[in-house]
Order: structure tokens, then C-alpha cells, then sequence
């Protein structure tokens, strides 16, 4: 189990109490907010935030990473329910605990098989787009919510924005004005005091207001009445098909949350130089989600923008989120009647900006500044899931990364290596084909595994250093091998169609810089027989320049063979 106070001592102790009061003040009206965004009632916000929270910081192995529902996550969970059950019910309710469940089930599977680099298929480009896709929508709901208009947050984004255009005569002008101030105060104090928490003090401000101006008589919507009391452990009580139906957005909550989760992990591990397991925090977030389905909440990833807090407050021990989990069940226990008239458009305001990063329109001008191709797959990815649904978005995700890893699998550096003077194995500068290594000497590098994706354009890029005009016939091919990690089946039919052209032709094929590992699969694949294995480019160049009748035999020279 991991020591959760590991790192804290008298002299830091003070530290993270602090950090762990301000981690408090920021995620109570921002649970709740995200609740209301899943379609979920408060406490289901809040509930995440103690026996998940514990359960997660005894087994994670980050001292760092909060663990919390944020808002990618709500917005998942009320556009993939919200087509199965309406907002607010109690079959809507139940679905959200089986889906945490079930996200819970795939996270502890991916941690005991180990299949967490499944996550690394989601690039940054489709994160990009997916979470932005996601953001956007929700923003829209925030922005209703901020204008006191009533509109669908179940529906789909076209139909939500019509409602909200259409609702705009009704925009209650306290509400407005509410939500302009929140947004000056959090926006204003997040860049001079950023250390400062200021969604607490905005809640606790407007709330203030509504109550002492009576507002809501006035027309400003408010939270309504919190049940009071601890979280109490249930079961979703569902047929099978229905948790058939929950599969795919399970696994979309699933795999979203650990690219992201992992990601936050490994950075911070990194930053501040102690070791995270991958597989280890997998099963945290499996501990954390099953807790979660089974006390009333729902699926629970890690929140990039508390964690950043935390750091930023000095904070490199879990001692924060247990002083969360404490002070949060006090809270239900004693202090819900303190949330009852936090204002609505208080609460859209705190969560419209917490989301304001995550619609990665930087990101995405960033992208298009520097490669086209990583921003058409951000645009489509978000214009998916924004326009047709969240489920939709993370399929298309995929089939985007299969098409990006094909696409970049199937166009390697296939470099002619040159020489500069006297042969040297830093033969690296890649010089236009048809020039060859050495008279009568090509040395080729090939920059990746050989399989069937790039076989053929392997095989063509050395028929046209062969055929390129140049000083004379080339007498001699050098594959240089470093970074040939694996050759498949298809890819070796390429090889030996290549072999054989070269043998026809007279010229001879040699091997350079070949792994035990590779050199292994040549000999299983038969490629290797017959071909001269050089340790190194310039022992290669060097022997095939000798003439014929004066050339050492390779094994004197120090070189390997198979």
C-alpha cells in the first residue's frame, strides 16, 4: 500500500495542512458544479471526494495527482446516459453508479494485464479535440446557467444552442449580473493571486447576496436543499442489457482518464524526481471508480488543474486529499445547509472558467502552425464529438490514431548516408538519391521497424538509389540496421525481393549495426545467409573499397558474422 504521508515532516507538516484546506476550497463548488453538468444531484459531487478519495491515496504510487470527477468526465457521463434515461431520475441516477463500476472493473483489468499503454493510442491531437469537443459543449450549458435561461442539458449541442438563442429574452438580469462579476473576480484573481481560492470566495460571496437581497424571488435559480449525512454504500440495481449499453461509455471514461491520469502521473514523478507505476495507479483509479458506484457518486479520473494547484502550493505528499476527504464529509455531516443558496449562475461562472483551458483552441492553433495533418485529426475529433456525441468522438479517435501510426508507418527515413572525407560511422547526412556512401558503395538507413506497411516503399527506395545515376555502378548495398527493430513477414518478402534484384544485377547486399535481437529474426526469416554482417558503416565502407584479391577475411578485421 502506499504511505500517503510519505515525505511529510515537522518542518512541511504546516505546508500541506494548508494546501490541503485550499485543495477544500477549490473543489467543493467545482464537485458540485460537475455533478450538476453529469445531471447528477450535489452530493453525488461531493461524495467523490471521501471514500474514493481515501481508497485512491492508499494505493496510487503518485504522491501528487488528485484524484476527483472533472468536468471531460460529467460531460461523458451526461451525454452518453442522457440517451438512455432522463436527467434527474432515479434510473439515470443508477446508471451513473454502474458506469462507475464498470469503469472501475476495466481500470483493475488494464492494471493486472498491464495494458495501460493502450492509452497511448489517444495522441495529443485527439485529446485535443475530444476533451475540446466535450468542454464546448458543456460551456454552453454554463453560459444558460450564467443567463438564468431554461434549456435542455441533456440535449444535443445544435439543440442546446437553439434553446439558448432562443431563451435570451428571458435572461434574468440579476443572474447576468451575478455571473459578469464571478467571472471578473475569478479571472482577475486567478492572474495577480493565483494562489488565492477564489471559486470559494465567489461562491461564498453570491450566496451572501441571494440571501440578504432575497434574489431568488427576484427570478436567480439557487441549489436547493442538500441532503444531509455521510455517503452510504448501494448497488445499481439494473438488467443485463442496460449494463451492456453502459460498456462503451465506460470504456470511453476508461481510457480518456488514463492517458490523462498516467500522463499527469509520469510528469509530475518526473518534476520532482521520485517513481511513479503506471499499472499501479491504474488499479487506484479501478479502487477509486468501484467505490464510487457503489456510495452514490459517479466515475472518478484525475484532475490535471487541482494537482496543478497542490503543486503550486507547495504541496508532494497525498496529506491534501485526506484533509479533503476529512473536511468534506464534515461538511455533509454538519454544513449542508450552508450550500442550499449557492446561486446557480455563481456556479456556472466556477465552472465556465475551470473549462475555459480545456476547449484547446491554442492547442489547436499551435497544431496548425506546425503540422497540418496532427490538426485536421484535432478539428475531426472535435467536431464529432461536439456534433454527433461523445461515443462517436472517442471511435473516431481511434480510427484517427490507427490512420496517423499507419500514415507515419508506412513513409520511414530511408536515408542515403554520405560520408565526409574518411569514412566514419557518423555517416548521417542525408544527401539526395543517386549519390552514393563511397564509389561504387551505398549505404542505406532504414529509420524503423520493416513490416507491412512500408515493405514496398523500402524495397523501392533502394531499387532507385541503385538505378540513380551516379559516379559510376554501384558495386555494393549497405543496410544500415540500428534502428530496424523487428521485421515481419511481409516486410521480409520485400527484403528478399530486394536481395534477389541485387543479386541479378551483381551487386552485392551487406548488413551493418545489426542487434543480437534482429539478427536473430533474420536468421529465422533466411536473410541473413549469404549477406556479410559489418559492426559498423565505416568498417563496412572500408573493407568493400579493398580490392577484391586484397581484402582481409571480416573476422581478422574485428567485424561480426552470424
Amino acid at each position: 500500500m502506499q504511505r500517503p504521508l510519505v515525505g511529510v515532516t515537522p518542518r512541511t507538516l504546516t505546508r500541506e495542512l494548508l494546501a490541503g484546506v485550499t485543495l477544500l476550497a477549490i473543489a467543493i463548488p467545482l464537485n458540485i458544479g460537475y455533478a450538476q453538468i453529469a445531471g447528477l444531484p450535489a452530493t453525488a459531487g461531493l461524495y467523490a471526494l471521501v471514500l474514493p478519495t481515501v481508497l485512491y491515496v492508499l494505493v496510487v504510487s503518485s504522491r501528487q495527482v488528485v484524484a476527483s470527477p472533472d468536468a471531460a468526465a460529467a460531460a461523458l457521463v451526461a451525454s452518453s446516459i442522457g440517451g438512455l434515461a432522463a436527467a434527474g431520475s432515479a434510473d439515470y441516477a443508477t446508471m451513473a453508479l454502474a458506469q462507475a463500476i464498470l469503469c472501475g472493473v476495466m481500470f483493475i483489468t488494464l492494471s493486472l494485464c498491464k495494458l495501460g499503454f493502450l492509452a497511448n493510442f489517444l495522441s495529443k491531437p485527439i485529446l485535443i479535440g475530444f476533451v475540446g469537443g466535450l468542454a464546448l459543449d458543456i460551456l454552453v450549458s454554463q453560459i444558460a446557467k450564467m443567463l438564468g435561461v431554461k434549456i435542455d442539458s441533456g440535449g444535443e449541442f445544435v439543440e442546446k444552442v437553439g434553446d439558448l438563442l432562443s431563451g435570451l429574452d428571458t435572461a434574468n438580469g440579476w443572474s447576468v449580473a451575478i455571473s459578469v462579476v464571478s467571472i471578473a473576480v475569478l479571472l482577475v484573481g486567478k492572474k495577480f493571486l493565483p494562489i488565492v481560492p477564489w471559486a470559494l470566495i465567489v461562491m461564498v460571496a453570491a450566496t451572501v447576496l441571494v440571501v440578504t437581497a432575497g434574489l431568488a424571488a427576484a427570478g436567480v435559480a439557487v441549489l436547493g436543499e442538500v441532503p444531509a449525512g455521510p455517503p452510504t454504500l448501494t448497488w445499481p440495481i439494473l438488467d443485463w442489457k442496460t449494463w451492456f449499453l453502459l460498456i462503451p461509455s465506460a470504456m470511453a471514461l476508461t481510457l480518456v482518464t488514463t492517458a490523462e491520469g498516467l500522463l499527469v502521473s509520469r510528469s509530475y514523478g518526473d518534476r520532482r524526481h521520485y517513481r511513479t507505476e503506471p499499472n499501479r495507479d491504474l488499479l487506484a483509479f479501478g479502487v477509486a471508480n468501484l467505490a464510487a458506484g457503489a456510495q452514490g457518486s459517479f466515475a472518478v479520473g484525475s484532475s490535471t488543474s487541482r494537482t496543478a494547484a497542490m503543486d503550486q502550493a507547495g504541496s508532494r505528499t497525498q496529506l491534501p486529499s485526506l484533509v479533503l476527504a476529512a473536511g468534506t464529509l464534515l461538511l455533509l455531516l454538519f454544513g449542508t445547509g450552508l450550500l442550499e443558496d449557492i446561486p446557480s449562475p455563481a456556479i456556472g461562472a466556477i465552472v465556465g472558467v475551470a473549462i475555459l483551458p480545456l476547449l484547446g483552441f491554442k492547442e489547436l492553433a499551435t497544431l496548425w502552425r506546425i503540422d497540418r495533418f496532427e490538426f485536421a485529426v484535432g478539428v475531426t475529433c472535435f467536431l464529432v464529438t461536439l456534433f454527433v456525441g461523445s461515443i462517436p468522438g472517442i471511435l473516431v479517435a481511434f480510427v484517427l490514431a490507427l490512420v496517423n501510426i499507419a500514415k507515419r508507418a508506412s513513409s520511414p527515413a530511408i536515408d542515403v548516408l554520405a560520408a565526409d572525407g574518411d569514412p566514419t560511422d557518423a555517416l548521417v547526412d542525408q544527401v539526395p538519391r543517386g549519390t552514393m556512401t563511397a564509389p561504387g558503395i551505398v549505404v542505406m538507413r532504414m529509420g524503423a521497424p520493416l513490416f507491412f506497411a512500408n515493405g514496398d516503399v523500402f524495397a523501392q527506395a533502394v531499387r532507385a538509389a541503385v538505378e540513380a545515376p551516379g559516379e559510376g555502378a554501384v558495386r555494393h548495398v549497405v543496410i544500415d540496421m540500428e534502428a530496424v527493430t523487428d521485421i515481419d513477414v511481409t516486410g521480409a518478402e520485400a527484403f528478399e525481393g530486394v536481395a534477389s534484384w541485387l543479386d541479378d544485377l551483381g551487386v552485392s547486399l551487406s548488413y551493418s549495426r545489426v542487434s543480437p535481437a534482429t539478427q536473430r529474426r533474420l536468421d529465422r526469416l533466411g536473410l541473413h545467409d549469404g549477406h556479410r554482417v559489418f559492426r559498423t558503416n565505416r568498417a563496412a565502407v572500408q573493407e568493400l573499397m579493398l580490392p577484391t584479391q586484397g581484402r582481409a577475411s571480416h573476422e581478422e578485421r574485428g567485424h561480426i558474422d552470424g
